[in-house]
Parts: structure tokens; C-alpha cells; sequence
């Protein structure tokens, strides 16, 4: 398959033998016609026709291929093409006759003449002049008097020359240098096809409509320019470095081995076939498409967004739902990224650059959370690109239903729809029940289908008893077998669900994930399991996890969990938000690798990253304390069945008899209906939406707004939805309450205008929560009044979020004794916010209080500490010792604030009174994101670097991104300890792109510098 060439086949049918119903173009992919596969390639030295005259580097078809075939030429006249194959032959002999004369000579005379290639054409075309040419086409008597005129024109040039080839080479000698032999021998090549060359030319110039013709050969030749003018668009539609459009899905071939390159991939399910062929997906329609989990929906979202990217040169937006996905993702692609020459570009947490980098010579893909994905559709509305924008792909559309982030989605993509009518929306969905719902919603079709690569069965364990889930049975199950293991009285005690006796069913052969209620649960489990499992156990895979025990080890600086130290050399290990990123991140390569066969997980697992296994055990159908969703049992369920290595997938319910009737409910029932959440928390949604609508000047009146909303899923079920007031009334009481929080304006006239002010303009800009947009415009303008410089700590402070304070109760005994560590500056600072030292000591001491106390400001400045702490130390384990915190806590703290100090900063932007936070905010940041030594920051960077990794990195000579991307793999793997040879592809493509990223950034830059201004005076 060549990534370098484009083969298209014109299907030339006689204009005697079709109707007028098939006068159209037959342009199709040279792969998708039968014997596609073997059709022959253009040399890369050969030259091209008319066709691609505009651009020689690319070549489109064969010199020797008959572009006209049934078509009256003179190419059907064999006897013609064999006279000047003669012609050329004989030209060709006396031409080395010639060069063995001039040989003899001196080598200033060995040289060609200029005018050779001339006079060879001439010499060919005065023994073709003497054949008769009889009954031609206008086309081919034009061709044959511009070939007399050529011939004409080199005769008289040449009257005033001897016709001695010593005294013609000489002369040539004198007005040029002499030529290496490499490049006579190309225009030697040039020379013998320039007839041929020149015959195609002009038979395609003049096929258009020639005078002088009868009807029937107009109507051949208006046929023959139809095809031949839509080849040219759609070659001219192609870049000359990526022609080969059509062999796979309308992509280049290039992509094809690149998916079996980097995935393994040889060919599509059929669904996905089918999808991808849909004529809505032809039609650039909006499409909604729904399967199982793990029926391989991504692959089809990602082979569109390739050929948006590569065919229509647009930039694309994929949206998913976590950090860790689209970190995931963002190093997932980056190898197609630096193969086919796009930027693949993450937006999630503290990253991403608002409004993105503008690039002239390259298309951008932005994978983004669904926060930052609002914020980006902002920038482009604000900017006026959004018509950039060719593809908006929504991984998990259902989340449209999920509370405030499902609200966001709702914005993100009724402003794509209402502002750009080019660019499509795909989006990816589990079952839902009112599907219909969200189709009308995004204008856009469903594909429906219930494929699973590995067949699921689901089963019920009830007592002793295994039963197979069969929605026909009237108790929704049938027998399937008893358990059969034998159990202790002790053992009895400590597993009375079997769980043991259903994972070792399974491990260490298989993989197993048991799904457990709560996150303290999913470590007794792993614990209790590990107890009773036998040595053998121990020997599977040791040295393997040997490696993992030093490595969890070393991501902990010395530190490690108990539970784990425990489990792990049986293979066995639990996973939940308790982890930190690098446990997260460790613990789940080795369970992909199979040196862990069982893990203990909570649901969050099951909504993110993709880790299948032969059996899928839920411990209990509640969720902390509410009972299992439709959909999340069918998340969890999902998991069960490896593509390629198992033949089957079995989830097993564990229930008690009081469950029973829920739970034939919960695997019985229809899929949940999904509802719009811009009506939810008190109307939060659709505040923050009309208030950007102002902002970004979509909606200036009442009536705009309502229009707008004529595009939203709150519109399409307000019946259900907006019962008690009309959805009118709910935009008036919106408009209200922007006014009077002082985040719009509205002029008094005959037609009201809304305006935004400048807090409402970076309330929307920070994406901040209009919850807080006040408080924190009054702590910024207090923090200015005497801003501590000497310590981050009132930076800290500053951009320690809101919504977790509810969530930290201090242990005052810690709290002062971290006090207490302050210096006198930063003591008085915590004074001046309202934590004087008293109030601490008098906690600390259990006194009463009696002076009154803000304690949303105390729980925010015991937060702010921990997160000092961080950055001094920048060990969450030892951070999280001292404070006595869960060190998953401490994780999400870090990473919660660092996302809201990236908001902060873009809301001090829009205000000129707060100009002294920009450049504080933006260093803060970065060391939020990463926490770690200022060294190791630029390494940390790259997509799938972790601390650790990037010590070992640094330590290795590997300093900044740039030698990474300069890195060989393969020494990478010989020079860092327990790194795999998958994985340093990956992080020496991340790192690659995130250079390239960088340089295209600069260049862009430099070509604006450099560009002459379009409104330039002129004098």
C-alpha cells in the first residue's frame, strides 16, 4: 500500500452504449474496484499528464494507462502508436550514434546541445508528418498542426547552424556548463516521452468540446470532460502529500498500515463497516451511533475525524469525559499525528491555550475534557473560527443527563450548531430510552446495534445458587449451576458471598474484576482474598511483580501502601480515586499486561479507562448507598470479555433476597431516559449559558436568547421539563438575576439590548462558577491591598477552589501545629484574611470561641496549607501523612486547584484592576500541574511522563522534551529501568509532538510578524 500516490480508476464508458440516466461520474478509489490491489503505481520518476500540470510532484496515473478507453482516438489505432514507437526507436539510435561521434572529441565539447530535446521531438515528428492521418477527430488534426507548427519553428531556429554535431555541441559549450551524466541521462528520459506526454496534453485540453464535431462525438466528448473535471476536483482537493484518497474509508492507504502498525488492526468489524458507509456519514449529517461497551465505537470516531483532518483539511474537537482518557488519547494518537502531519493538542486540567494557536500549514485535533472543550467552543465563537471546526465528536453523549457537566455539553454543542452550519457532530452513546429525544436535539440520525466482539452472558448469584440472567423467565433468571467449593466455618464467616470461590475459578489463568460498594470495601476485599489464596499464586509471574512492588515503591519516594505491599505478589490489587496518579497509572499497565490478574475497583473504573476481563463480579447493586442504575450495571457488565483472547465474557450479580425484585428490575428493564440539566441546581446551567450568549454577542435581546434556545435538548422536552412556568418565564428570571448580580446590563429603550459587563465578560471567559464569580472578584481585590510576595501562600490561598471546602474537617491539633511553622509575614497574612492565630490555638485546645469565626475562610486556609506543603515538598505521600489525609485526597486537591488557578488567570485578564495576578498566576500554574522540582517540569510536559519516570529521565541525560523526541526507543528501554519498549514509543511520539507543537507555535508567530498587514495606509 503506498501512502505516497494516489490511484484513481476513471470508468470510461462509450457515450453509444449508456443512457442519458448514466451520464454521470463513475470516480472511484483504485483499491475499491475489484483488482484495485494490484493496479499498477506511477513511478516516482515519471512524469505527469495535464492533469496535475499545476503541481509535477504528484502523479495520478500512468503514463502507459489509456485514459479514454472507449472513446474514438487514435489510441484504439495501434498501427499508429507502433509507428511512433518506431519513431522514437530510430531517434533513440541515431541519438547514440551521435554520442559516440561527439565522444571522440575534447570533453569541453562533450556536451549536449540545448535545443536536443527539440530537435529530437522534430526529428520523430518529421517521419510521423509523412503518415497519413485520415478521418481524425478535431482534437487529434488540432494536435497534428500544432506538431507541424512546432516542427516549423525548430527548422528555422536551426538555419543559421551547420548541422555538424562537433560545431553544435562546441557552440552549446560556450553558453553553459557542462552537465553531470545523472542529469543528461533524466533529460534523455524527459526527451523520449516528451511525444507521448505531449499527445495525452493536448487529446485532454481539447477534449472539452471541440468545434467542427458531429452530435454524437460532442456527446462522447462532453462525457469524457465531465469525468475528467471531477477527477481534477478531487485531486485538487488533496494535498500533493497525501493524494491517495479513497482506498480505506475515503483516508490515504498510509493510514491503513498506520492501524495495523500501531493497533494491530487488519480489518473493521462489520458494523463498523457499515457505519462508516452510512449515507449520512457520506452527507456530513449529524449522527448519533449506539453499541455495548467495548464494541469498538472509538475506532469509527476516530477513522472520521482522520479523514476530516486529511481529506478536508479541518480541524477536529473530541470530547471526552475525564483527564485520564484524554491523556490516554493524546498519547494514543500522537504517532498517527507525526505520521500523517497534524497536531494532536490537549485540553484538560491546567492545559490548553485559549483561543488556540492559529496554524496556517497544519490541522489541529483538540482532545478535551468537557469543561475545557466549552471553553475552547468559546474562543472560536469569540475569535470567529469556528468554521475551522470540520468535526465535533462527543465520546459518552448520554453524560447529557449527568448533572452540571451534562449541562455543559448541552452549551457546547448548541452553540456549535446555531454558529456553524458546516460542522458535523458525531456522537457516541450507550442504549438510551428516549433516544429520539437527543436526535432531535442534534438534528442528527441513530445507528443502533448490539455487537459485542466477545459474547456476554450475565448471571445472578443468589445463596449457593448461579442463575442466568433471561428476561423471558417470570422471575427474570434460570438455574444455571450450584457453586462448588468447599468452605471452612471461618471461611464462611469472612466470605459469605463466595467471592473467593468465584475469582479462583477464574485466576490466575484469566483476568477478574470485582466490583465493590465503596472504596474502603474494595481494599478489605482484595485483602480478604489474598488470605486464602494458595502459594502458587505467589510463583505466577513473580519477577514481574517484583518489578511493580519497587516501582509503586519509588512512585511513593520510599513510601507504599500496606494493602498493596500485601497483595500484589499474589496478583492481586484494588483501584479506586484513593490511588494516586502514578499508582493509578501503574497499577493498570500491569493489570493490561497480565501481571495482575484480579483487581477490586469501584464504579469509576468502569467509566474509564477500558481494562476488560473473562469475569465481571459486582460484590453488591448499590453504589455507596444507592441502588445500581440501569446504565451503570451495564457499564460494569461491559467489562466482561477480552477481544481476541477470550471466546466469552460472564458477569456474575451477587444479591441478597431482599434485593431480588430490584434487582430483576435493574437487569431486566428498559434503558433510563436522558433529561437536559441546564434546569437543575436552581437554574445554573441556563444562567451560565445566556450569560456567554451576551458575552459572545449571540444573543443581544430577549427574543435572540429564545431563539437560541430553540436549539437546545431543554427545548425539546420542555413539556417534561418546564411544568410549573413556561421556558420564556425562566429567561426573563435569568435576565433578572444576571442584572442584579452585576454581570449584565440592560439599556432602557422600546427594544431592550443586553449588554455584558466586564465581571460577566470574565466570569464566562474563567469558566467560574457564577456561584462564586463575586467572592472571588472580592478576595482578589482584598489579596491586592497587601499581596504577600515572599511565599506562595497567599497565591495559594487565593486559588484554593470553593466547592472542596465542604468537604475538609480539620484536625486543629494539625492545623496549628502547621500554623505555627509559618513565618511572622504569612501568619499576619492569615490574620489579615481572617485566621488569626488565636482562633487556632483556642480550637487546638478545645476552647470555646466566642468571637465569631468566617469558617468557609478557616477550611479554605487549612487547604491552602496542604497544598503549600505540596509545593515545598512535592510528595503527596508524606503530605498526606502529615495531614492525615488520604493521599487520593490530596491528589484531587492538587489537581482541582491547579484547574482553578488556569480560571483565575483568565479571569484576571478581562479585569485591568487585577493586571499584578496575570504573570504571578501563570508560573503558579505550571507548578500546580505538575508538582514537582522546577528541573523536571519541561519533561513532565509529555503526555504519559510520570515523576518517577521523569527522574529516571533526567538522571539518564534525557533534560527537556527535545531530547526525548530525538531518543532512540530502543536505547530508551536498555537505559531506563522497567520501561517497555511499547511504551517508549509512545513517550518519544508524545514527545515528538509536543515539539512540533511548540515550533509551529514560534513559526506562526514569526510568519505574523512577517506578514505585510492588510490594512496598511496607503500614502
Amino acid at each position: 500500500m503506498s501512502s505516497g500516490r494516489l490511484q484513481v480508476k476513471i470508468k470510461r464508458v462509450c457515450a453509444r452504449k449508456r443512457s442519458q440516466d448514466f451520464l454521470k461520474t463513475h470516480l472511484t478509489p483504485a483499491r475499491k474496484i475489484g483488482g484495485g490491489v494490484g493496479s499498477p503505481k506511477c513511478p516516482p520518476n515519471r512524469r505527469t499528464g495535464t492533469i496535475m500540470a499545476d503541481n509535477p510532484a504528484a502523479e495520478y496515473c500512468s503514463d502507459s494507462e489509456d485514459l479514454f478507453g472507449d472513446y474514438d482516438s487514435i489510441l484504439e489505432d495501434s498501427s499508429l502508436l507502433a509507428k511512433l514507437d518506431d519513431a522514437e526507436e530510430n531517434e533513440r539510435r541515431r541519438a547514440a550514434s551521435e554520442q559516440n561521434f561527439t565522444a571522440l572529441q575534447p570533453p569541453k565539447d562533450a556536451v549536449r546541445k540545448q535545443s536536443h530535446e527539440d530537435s529530437f521531438t522534430s526529428s520523430i515528428l518529421d517521419e510521423l508528418r509523412n503518415e497519413p492521418f485520415q478521418a481524425l477527430p478535431s482534437s487529434q488534426l488540432q494536435f497534428q498542426e500544432q506538431i507541424q507548427e512546432q516542427a516549423k519553428r525548430c527548422r528555422l531556429q536551426d538555419e543559421d547552424k551547420t548541422s555538424t554535431p562537433l560545431q553544435s555541441a562546441k557552440r552549446t559549450a560556450e553558453v553553459r556548463p557542462k552537465p553531470n551524466m545523472e542529469g543528461e541521462t533524466r533529460r534523455d528520459s524527459r526527451a523520449r516521452r516528451s511525444v507521448a506526454d505531449q499527445l495525452k496534453k493536448t487529446m485532454l485540453e481539447n477534449a472539452a468540446a471541440p468545434p467542427g464535431m458531429s452530435r454524437t462525438a460532442v456527446l462522447k466528448e462532453a462525457v469524457v470532460s465531465e469525468e475528467i473535471s471531477v477527477a481534477m476536483q478531487a485531486m485538487e482537493t488533496i494535498s500533493a502529500e497525501m493524494p491517495d484518497l479513497g482506498p480505506f474509508f475515503g483516508l490515504p492507504s498510509r493510514v491503513k498500515e498506520l492501524m495495523y502498525k500501531l493497533r494491530g488492526i487488519q480489518k473493521l468489524y462489520d458494523w463498523q463497516e457499515t457505519c462508516l458507509n452510512l449515507d449520512c456519514i457520506q452527507q456530513r449529517k449529524n449522527l448519533i451511533y449506539s453499541l455495548p461497551t467495548s464494541g469498538g465505537k472509538t475506532l469509527v470516531a476516530e477513522i472520521l475525524i482522520l479523514r476530516e483532518l486529511l481529506c478536508r483539511k479541518k480541524d477536529c474537537l473530541f470530547i471526552l469525559p475525564y483527564i485520564s482518557l484524554v491523556q490516554e488519547k493524546v498519547r494514543g494518537l500522537a504517532s498517527f499525528g507525526l505520521e500523517l502531519d497534524f497536531m494532536v493538542e490537549e485540553y484538560a486540567g491546567s492545559k490548553g491555550k485559549f483561543p488556540p494557536v492559529k496554524r496556517r500549514n497544519h490541522t489541529s485535533l483538540y482532545v478535551a475534557t468537557i469543561e475545557k472543550a466549552h471553553s475552547l467552543v468559546n474562543s472560536l465563537i469569540e475569535t470567529g473560527k469556528l468554521d475551522h471546526l470540520g468535526l465535533v465528536v462527543v465520546d459518552e453523549l448520554h453524560m447529557l443527563g449527568d448533572g452540571s457537566r451534562g449541562a455543559v455539553i448541552e452549551m457546547t454543542l448548541a452553540k456549535v450548531q446555531y454558529m456553524s452550519k458546516t460542522t458535523q457532530i458525531i456522537g457516541m452513546s450507550a442504549t438510551l430510552g428516549n433516544i429520539k429525544d437527543l436526535q432531535t436535539f442534534l438534528g442528527a440520525e441513530n445507528y443502533t446495534n448490539d455487537f459485542r466482539p466477545v459474547q456476554l452472558k450475565e448471571f445472578v448469584k443468589l445463596n449457593n445458587t448461579i442463575c442466568e440472567v433471561d428476561p423471558k423467565e417470570e422471575s427474570g433468571f434460570r438455574f444455571s449451576r450450584l457453586l462448588n467449593f468447599k468452605y471452612s466455618s471461618a471461611m464462611q464467616k469472612i466470605d459469605p458471598d463466595h467471592i473467593i470461590a468465584m475469582v479462583t475459578e477464574i485466576i490466575p489463568t484469566h483476568s477478574c474484576l470485582v466490583f465493590c460498594p465503596t472504596k474502603k470495601n474494595c481494599e478489605n476485599v482484595a485483602g480478604m482474598i489474598c488470605r486464602y489464596l494458595k502459594n502458587e499464586f505467589l510463583q505466577h509471574r513473580e519477577a514481574e511483580k517484583t518489578v511493580l512492588l519497587r516501582e509503586l515503591r519509588d512512585s511513593g519516594n520510599g513510601l507504599m501502601c500496606p494493602v498493596l505491599r500485601r497483595t500484589v505478589p499474589y496478583g492481586v490489587a484494588y483501584h479506586h480515586s484513593g490511588l494516586t496518579s502514578e499508582e493509578r497509572k501503574l497499577v493498570e499497565e500491569a493489570y493490561s499486561n497480565g501481571v495482575l490478574c484480579l483487581l477490586t475497583c469501584t464504579s469509576t473504573l468502569a467509566a474509564g479507562i477500558n481494562l476488560p476481563a473473562r469475569r465481571v463480579i459486582l460484590r453488591s447493586p448499590y453504589v455507596a448507598t444507592d441502588f445500581l442504575k440501569r446504565s451503570q450495571y451495564k457499564q460494569m457488565v461491559g467489562r466482561a470479555g477480552r477481544a481476541g483472547i477470550d471466546t466469552v465474557g460472564e458477569s456474575i450479580l451477587i444479591l441478597q433476597e431482599k434485593d431480588r425484585k430490584m434487582a430483576k428490575a435493574l437487569v431486566c428493564a428498559p434503558m433510563e431516559n436522558c433529561y437536559s440539566n441546564l434546569m437543575q441546581d436552581d437554574g445554573k446551567g441556563i444562567l451560565s449559558l445566556i450569560l456567554s450568549l451576551i458575552g459572545l454577542n449571540i444573543a443581544t435581546s430577549l427574543q435572540q436568547i429564545q431563539d437560541f434556545l430553540r436549539g437546545t435538548l431543554l427545548f425539546a422536552q420542555q413539556q417534561q421539563l418546564c411544568v410549573d412556568r413556561s421556558l420564556q418565564d425562566v429567561v426573563q428570571q435569568c435576565v433578572h438575576t444576571l442584572k442584579e448580580k452585576v454581570l449584565i446590563t440592560i439599556t432602557e429603550t422600546d427594544s431592550p439590548v443586553l449588554q455584558i459587563t466586564k465581571l460577566g465578560r470574565a466570569t464566562y471567559k474563567g469558566s467560574v462558577d457564577l456561584t462564586y464569580c463575586d467572592v472571588l472578584y472580592k478576595d482578589l481585590c482584598k489579596g491586592l491591598e497587601g499581596l504577600l510576595l515572599n511565599s506562595y501562600l497567599h497565591l495559594v490561598y487565593l486559588v484554593t477552589p470553593y466547592d472542596l471546602i465542604a468537604q475538609c474537617k480539620p484536625d486543629w491539633m494539625i492545623y496549628f501545629r502547621q500554623f505555627t511553622l509559618l513565618s511572622a509575614a504569612e501568619q499576619k497574612m492569615s490574620a489579615v484574611i481572617g485566621v488569626p492565630e488565636s482562633f487556632v490555638a483556642r480550637k487546638a485546645a478545645g476552647q470555646t470561641v466566642k468571637k465569631s469565626v468566617n469558617l468557609p475562610v478557616v477550611n479554605r486556609m487549612y487547604l491552602a496549607l496542604v497544598l503549600l506543603c505540596l509545593l515545598k515538598e512535592t510528595n503527596v505521600w508524606s503530605v498526606a501523612d502529615r495531614f492525615q489525609l488520604s493521599r487520593g485526597f490530596v491528589q484531587m486537591l492538587l489537581s482541582s486547584a491547579s484547574a482553578f488557578c488556569s480560571c483565575v488567570l483568565h479571569f484576571t485578564e478581562e479585569l485591568e484592576e487585577l493586571w499584578p495576578f496575570n504573570a504571578l498566576l501563570q508560573e503558579l500554574t505550571r507548578r500546580l500541574s505538575y508538582c514537582v522540582k522546577l528541573e523536571l517540569i519541561p519533561l513532565m510536559e509529555v503526555a504519559g511522563v510520570t515523576e518517577v519516570r521523569a527522574k529516571q529521565l533526567f538522571n539518564a541525560g534525557y533534560k527537556t522534551p527535545t531530547h526525548l523526541a530525538n531518543a532512540d526507543p530502543a536505547a530508551l528501554c536498555r537505559t531506563i529501568e522497567n520501561l517497555y519498549k511499547k511504551q517508549a514509543k509512545l513517550m518519544v511520539a508524545s514527545a515528538k509532538m509536543l515539539v512540533n507543537e511548540k515550533a509551529a507555535a514560534l513559526q506562526e508567530e514569526v510568519d505574523e510578524l512577517l506578514t505585510l498587514p492588510k490594512d496598511l495606509p496607503q500614502i
